[in-house]
């Protein structure tokens, strides 16, 4: 049976099934109809076991599984249709247990050989698929409505077929199409080459010439064309020296009529459908001569031999875009946004209030009522409009389209056409009324621009399809009767009102540029400056994305408009939430919703790691509750500031002191020398040393962080005290002396030309005269704690550290605790994504607590004790010990840190169990209380 098949069969199934299921009477019927119909199963009975029997080990009482497939290992739970599978129900051992945990009772009563791979729970009008291999099964499963079975029937095939255990079908082939294209366009070009083209034009015909062919082998599988594999027939009988002048034919009659075409066509040409939207309307696009080798890749492996019509327009386009675009492609190829993503902006956004409402509508139980809130709620669906102003290859336009439909062809599904029929004349009568005019969408790359515009209308294509099964109607695709309105155009030059009024406007959304303030080109930097304008304070310090916020922010003025845009988690860390969210939300911006910083990975074999978060805001009055998302879990917030902390909205900027009365923090000492004062290894040191004893007192040990937390040893030359002939009598001292003199007098930079008259010194000098607290400027994310360490005054400190003279060990208690390393990681920097410790944003800052001389006596034991326990392990750096993975190895130091906790922590007057999120939104109230004590003084 192929997919067409299964999915006639499946809506013949879900027709016969809908509104019924008694799960005594009708649960072997219902399953057996299932496997044999749907999933071609010739003698189901003997495929699939009823009320097997499993003895409960507590009870060693017998129960019964409602389904189960030995060959495939399936358990199957049944329930009447008037039961809800996510409500725990009263069991006759008194306990309270929902469908999947019932059947998770029997499962592990199993022995291990019958133990099932899936379990599914059904209600005869819905589906809960539980895939047991996932470490965390009840973990959002896969939920399929009887409604939707015929588009998602495949999902189920595991019935059938122990070997097709992915749930990800259409993104699979997206990636498999993409390298198709990938191959063709790689042949394609080689043939450009042939002649003398500029690179540009090459480029642009090249890809206009691809997205014809894909659209060409999607119309032929998607029944778009009359025929199956009508392109495939018309071209085959070409040979390879041929095939240029057919397409240019062929091209020229999809762009033509049928009314204004040649009437001597022949009858293969006549039957291809006139395509408008000017996909085809350029008759000069160039194409090259073809091979043998590229025709047989054309008509064998991209058409013959592969099915493009259930190909996901969502990622396909974006693999489409990435994989023909020759920037992307040399920096690895098909780096795009998972569906998976796009969901974490638009379902807070919008999709889940309108899941709700469609919901809240099918509980209505007189039908006439309740269809005539469905036709408003389908009107409602179809009068939003949405804009991405970075739209690339259309991803979140594509997405949302197909979720607006999907939950369109549900009304569909449930008003029948008959009824429909109600309240629309014959002549008028579409039951389909959400369509691609209404998504919207800026891009600055002309061929994203046609990928995206392809994308949505694949995307309309399959929702008609669905929607033709729904109704047993054909709905005529071709010619293209909408548009989407996607331009190409720099979104930071123009103005938005000119593609979409902002009075017509719902919401904004997308996935602008990662470029940080460091790494825009010059044309990125005017960019910048022409939105913020040279008065913003440390506008050069913007990341480009905040461009896109602050357009956003003067659209929605005045209006309703809500947004979400994903951006690296820069934004909402250190400096920059001062630089970029005070002056907007003076300006009336405010959060809905956000996602902490998680990794957004791309859905291609090449992985695009890039550390972000998703904020939702608006400038209207929101009554909705404010979400803050960590991971899968949210919890619901007063209120969101630019932290992303449900706190006040505090900006935390830097300063030059510290806000409590605590010992002064600065960096270690700059050598400003390319290593050669800063940069011996100790076989070096010693080398020199022996020859010149005298030396003896030059070399100091030194520390970045590097060697502080993973116990290495290197060494410098601290040259403060040692009078000009003592260097010049140890040449290989001295040579290096004279590198640095002219490394220093070559720079650019004023301050370091000056150096150059001291060059046997250090550029900065700030190593205290007696022992100190060290704190790496940089560590790993993965630590719950930064490691830091007390050293010897005669080790120097380098600028890769923070140092604090004097410290004394409440000090250290207080660093060292949870409570400022929480503070730490919501106000810090990155480094990618390791913690960037900062002086002036993080130390001076931090809010200190003011403990009891008993409290302050127990953090001073607390943090000797975690002294004492790093101790214990002299052979271990500290990075060993303060990674995640080792923990269990060093059981004394993890109690010590717990012990130490909890004395900050009653320090503070916080008890131990505050969450993190808790702590830090405590502290920044007891910050902003401080800050405004010290300006009324």
């Amino acid at each position: 049976m192929n997919d067409r098949e299964q999915k006639r069969k499946a809506k013949e199934f879900a027709d016969r099934w809908t509104g019924r299921g008694n799960e005594k009477s009708d649960n072997q019927s219902f399953w057996i109809d299932l496997l044999q119909n749907v999933y071609d199963i010739k003698q189901p009975t003997e495929y699939i076991s009823f009320e097997k029997r499993v003895k409960n080990s507590h009870t060693n009482t017998t129960n019964f599984i409602d389904g189960y497939i030995s060959s495939t290992l399936v358990m199957i739970e049944q329930k009447d249709i008037a039961k809800d599978l996510l409500k725990p129900i009263r069991q006759s051992s008194g306990l309270y247990l929902n469908a999947y945990q019932q059947a998770k009772q029997y499962s592990d009563d199993l022995k291990l050989s019958e133990k099932p791979r899936w379990i599914i729970t059904c209600n005869f009008k819905e589906f809960y698929i539980y895939d047991m291999d996932k470490s965390v099964p009840e973990k959002d499963p896969l939920h399929i409505e009887l409604s939707e079975l015929s588009k998602q029937a495949y999902q189920m095939n595991f019935l059938v077929s122990q070997t097709n255990h992915h749930l990800i079908k259409e993104q699979e082939l997206s990636i498999k199409a993409g390298e198709l294209v990938g191959k063709l366009y790689d042949s394609l070009l080689e043939q450009y080459k042939l002649a003398p083209l500029d690179e540009k034009i090459m480029y642009e015909h090249l890809n206009k010439l691809c997205v014809r062919l894909v659209f060409c082998l999607y119309a032929e599988d998607a029944g778009l064309f009359e025929k199956k594999n009508q392109f495939h027939d018309y071209l085959s009988q070409y040979s390879a020296e041929n095939i240029r002048e057919a397409l240019k034919t062929l091209f020229k009659v999809l762009n033509t009529k049928n009314e204004e075409r040649d009437p001597y066509l022949s009858e293969q040409l006549k039957a291809f459908p006139y395509v408008n939207g000017g996909l085809f309307a350029d008759e000069n696009v160039l194409i090259p001569p073809f091979t043998d080798e590229l025709r047989t890749m054309l008509l064998d492996q991209a058409s013959d031999e592969f099915d493009w019509s259930d190909i996901s327009p969502t990622i396909f386009g974006a693999v489409f875009e990435s994989t023909l675009n020759p920037e992307t492609r040399r920096k690895g190829g098909m780096h795009y946004t998972s569906i998976e993503n796009i969901h974490k902006v638009i379902d807070p956004l919008f999709l889940d209030d309108l899941k709700d409402e469609f919901n809240q509508i099918m509980q209505i139980k007189r039908e006439k009522i309740r269809n005539a809130h469905l036709r408003e709620f389908q009107n409602k669906l179809a009068s939003l409009y949405f804009l991405d102003p970075a739209a690339g290859s259309g991803n979140f336009l594509t997405e949302t389209y197909l979720c607006l439909r999907k939950l369109e062809n549900k009304i569909i599904s449930i008003i029948n056409k008959n009824q429909f029929d109600l309240y629309a004349s014959e002549e008028d009568f579409n039951p389909i009324k959400v369509n691609i005019d209404q998504f919207y969408g800026i891009e600055i790359n002309d061929f994203a621009v046609t990928v995206a515009k392809t994308a949505l209308w694949i995307a309309e294509s399959q929702m008609m399809d669905e929607t033709s099964l729904i109704m047993m109607t054909d709905y005529e695709f071709l010619p293209l009767k909408t548009n989407a309105n996607i331009i190409e155009s720099n979104a930071l030059r123009m103005d938005w009102n000119d593609v979409i009024p902002a009075s017509e406007l719902n919401y904004i959304m997308g996935n602008p540029p990662f470029i940080g303030a460091r790494l825009m080109s010059v044309d990125q930097k005017n960019d910048v400056l022409s939105i913020f304008g040279k008065k913003w304070k440390h506008v050069g310090n913007l990341d480009y994305v905040s461009c896109w916020y602050k357009k956003s922010m003067e659209m929605m003025a005045e209006t309703n408009i809500r947004g979400a845009l994903v951006s690296t988690n820069s934004v909402t860390q250190g400096e920059a939430v001062a630089n970029l969210w005070k002056p907007l939300f003076e300006k009336g911006l405010h959060f809905d919703f956000a996602y902490r910083t998680f990794r957004w990975d791309s859905e291609a074999h090449i992985k695009a790691h890039v550390h972000c978060v998703i904020i939702g805001f608006s400038v209207a009055v929101n009554s909705r509750k404010k979400r803050i998302f960590t991971g899968e879990k949210y919890q619901y917030a007063e209120n969101i500031n630019g932290y992303l902390m449900d706190a006040p909205d505090v900006f935390i900027e830097n300063k030059s002191i510290p806000l409590c009365n605590v010992s002064k923090a600065s960096f270690g000492s700059m050598p400003n020398d390319k290593g050669l004062l800063s940069n011996y290894s100790e076989n070096e040191m010693l080398e020199i040393t022996k020859k010149y004893p005298d030396s003896k007192k030059m070399f100091k040990p030194i520390v970045g962080s590097e060697e502080f937390l993973h116990n290495k040893i290197r060494y410098c030359l601290w040259l403060t005290d040692i009078e000009t002939f003592e260097i010049k009598a140890i040449p290989p001292i001295y040579n290096r002396v004279q590198m640095v003199k002219e490394i220093r007098k070559s720079s650019d930079r004023i301050a370091t030309k000056k150096l150059a008259s001291t060059p046997w010194l250090f550029g900065e000098i700030r190593q205290p005269k007696s022992n100190y607290l060290i704190i790496p400027r940089v560590s790993s994310e993965r630590r719950e704690y930064i490691p830091i360490g007390y050293m010897d005054y005669h080790t120097i400190a380098s600028d890769a550290n923070i140092i604090v003279p004097d410290a004394s060990l409440l000090m250290f208690g207080v660093l060292a605790s949870s409570i400022h390393n929480n503070w730490m990681r919501v106000v810090a920097g990155r480094l990618k994504s390791d913690y960037r410790y900062s002086v002036k944003n993080v130390y001076n800052n931090f809010p200190w607590p003011t403990p009891s001389e008993e409290q302050k006596s127990k953090i001073e034991h607390t943090a000797q004790a975690i002294l004492d326990a790093r101790s214990l392990y002299p052979n271990s750096s500290l990075a060993e010990m303060y990674d995640p993975d080792n923990e269990w190895m060093y059981p004394e130091l993890v109690k010590a840190h717990q012990e130490n906790d909890k004395a900050v922590m009653d320090a503070y007057g916080f008890h131990y169990d505050m969450s993190e999120s808790e702590v830090v939104s405590e502290l920044m109230k007891m910050y902003q209380k401080l800050t405004a004590e010290k300006g009324s003084n």
